[in-house]
């Protein structure tokens, strides 16, 4: 019993030997493997060794066997415990890295208490490092042996009054050691550059923070304008109506913009209900065209269409290509479409339009105007402003392709586009660039596809106001705005430049080059320039505005 109880305190003290703390501590204890002494102990014999270890591994080492116990001892231990020793990991080396990220040894993948066993390559002695060891520089390089220069940049650089989020700092920091030194002059010259760099870096933005504050200015003043304008408007404005609409007052106001809270409420007053459509009609045609649609989906379009003998005039099978460009209607916005608020909104209005005028139908385009609508009004005053819009002259004749009507408004446009704007006018006639390439987009959506929508819905205000004139101004008001850049474009770049306008068009600018156009041509109008076309029955002379001038 004696005999195993020996045995295994043996066994214990030749296993703790053999862990790295052990080695650690031998390490530290003894010299370099290269040294030519060695310590008193190792110049023991083993059984004197044995004795110094402690009482009880002497008395086991002589029942083991006597000689060379405790050899024996180790010689078991390593061979029983070889599956510890392969999980230590094996010794890590990196080379001296730049010095902007310091010498410390990498730290990726390491566990927080595992070890790592470090193999000098100098001694080839072993010694074992804690891992919260190599955060220090200095600890790594007492217990390594290698001591690096100090790293003056990084203390340099503590000073810097800005320190920019990028790159560029690398350019004061020295190269790496396996490349040469940077001399006095060209380490001056990176410092000078760094300055500038920095210097422009803070210019840009005290640039840009004037230019932001400017901004919020401007907002927060037109915010003001905004909420004083509404209280006349729903004070004085609106309970008085048809006595002040034409005042030069209300113009004036009207032309600045209506505030939003009121801008469906004037629409609804400016477009008028010529038609005395009721919302309990809007219902009836709503339901007509759920009705028709249901009917699309059980035989399809085309065979109800041929089935029941539709006529040209009827078109009412247009209804399914409302589905269609619902989704690209005002697309950013991310509410028209499928699945979104007023996807079925916008459908509604559209579906109930194109049942109470089959003679119309749907015509790509008027999913803009009825969605701008929508955003203002509710649904069923939206569905009778809408109605009523494109019941107007202009609108029925577009909707309607009407060609005789389309060109007598594109050739008026031109006899004020000649009058205001002569030399883009001869420029867009030398490419044989016609009104109608980049007109029929405005005017079908009025404007609200091609300008913001914000922008969109001011232009909207003054064309309640003034009707279709301001439509064909506000074209003109756009190619003034842009003459200098149209002048120097061919045809196929006017017109991708006009189909799809800069997106930071302001009101601003806009309205200024909208107010410089005279719609006055021989002390004539407008109405009367387009009453001298509709009068005039030769169908060469409808393009060609001289002859309204002779």
């Amino acid at each position: 019993m004696d005999i195993n109880l020996n045995s295994r305190n043996t066994f214990e003290v030749s296993r703790r030997r053999s862990a790295p703390e052990h080695l650690q501590q031998q390490q530290l204890e003894e010299p370099s493997s290269s040294s030519s002494s060695s310590s008193p102990q190792q110049q023991q014999p083993p059984s004197a060794q044995a004795a110094a270890a402690g009482p009880d591994q002497g008395d086991g080492a002589k029942r083991l066997g006597g000689i060379g116990g405790s050899s024996f001892a180790e010689f078991f231990t390593r061979n029983f415990f070889s599956k510890r020793t392969k999980e230590l990991r094996p010794a890590v080396h990196s080379a001296p890295g730049w010095k902007l990220f310091g010498k410390v040894p990498p730290k990726e993948n390491l566990q927080k208490d595992s070890r790592i066993i470090q193999q000098d390559e100098s001694s080839g002695s072993v010694a074992s490092v804690s891992t919260l060891n190599l955060l220090n520089t200095g600890e790594y390089e007492a217990r390594t042996g290698k001591v690096s220069k100090p790293v003056l940049q990084a203390t340099r650089r503590r000073h810097f009054e800005f320190e920019p989020l990028s790159t560029t700092a690398l350019i004061l920091e020295d190269r790496p050691s396996n490349l040469p030194a940077k001399s006095v002059e060209e380490a001056l010259r990176h410092r000078q550059e760094y300055d500038e760099m920095v210097a422009e870096a803070k210019k840009r933005e005290i640039k840009d923070a004037h230019r932001r504050k400017k901004i919020m200015k401007e907002r927060f003043k037109q915010e003001e304008n905004i909420a004083s304008a509404m209280v006349i408007w729903i004070n004085e404005i609106l309970p008085n109506w048809e006595s002040m609409r034409s005042t030069r007052r209300v113009r004036e106001l009207w032309w600045q913009g209506l505030p939003p809270s009121v801008r469906g409420k004037v629409w609804s007053l400016a477009v008028g209900n010529e038609l005395n459509i009721t919302p309990e009609l809007y219902e009836i045609f709503l339901s007509r065209a759920k009705e028709r649609w249901k009917s699309f989906g059980e035989t399809g379009a085309e065979n109800d269409t041929e089935d029941a003998g539709v006529s040209v005039a009827d078109r009412e099978a247009s209804l399914e290509l409302i589905k269609l460009d619902i989704s690209r209607t005002f697309p950013s916005l991310y509410i028209f479409q499928k699945g979104g608020p007023y996807h079925d909104l916008l459908h509604s209005v559209l579906g109930a339009y194109t049942c109470y005028r089959p003679d119309v139908g749907y015509v790509q385009g008027m999913s803009f105007i009825a969605a701008v609508l929508i955003l203002n009004l509710e649904e069923a005053d939206a569905f009778i402003a809408f109605a009523n819009l494109l019941n107007k002259p202009c609108q029925l004749a577009f909707f309607r392709v009407d060609h005789s009507m389309m060109l007598k408004y594109f050739a008026a446009f031109e006899v004020f586009f000649e009058e205001n704007l002569p030399k883009l006018f001869h420029h867009f006639k030398t490419y044989n660039l016609s009104p109608d390439i980049y007109l029929i987009d405005w005017i079908f959506t009025l404007y609200s596809k091609s300008l913001p929508l914000d922008l969109a819905c001011r232009v909207w205000d003054v064309f309640c106001r003034d009707g279709e004139e301001f439509l064909f101004r506000t074209g003109l008001g756009i190619l003034r705005l842009y003459e200098d850049i149209l002048l120097q474009m061919d045809f196929i770049h006017i017109a991708q430049f006009l189909t799809k306008l800069p997106e930071d068009i302001t009101s601003e600018k806009l309205f200024t080059c909208i107010a410089s156009i005279q719609m006055q041509n021989s002390n004539k109008k407008w109405a009367q320039v387009f009453a001298s076309l509709m009068k005039d029955s030769k169908e060469g002379d409808k393009n060609h505005s001289p002859a309204l001038k002779s």
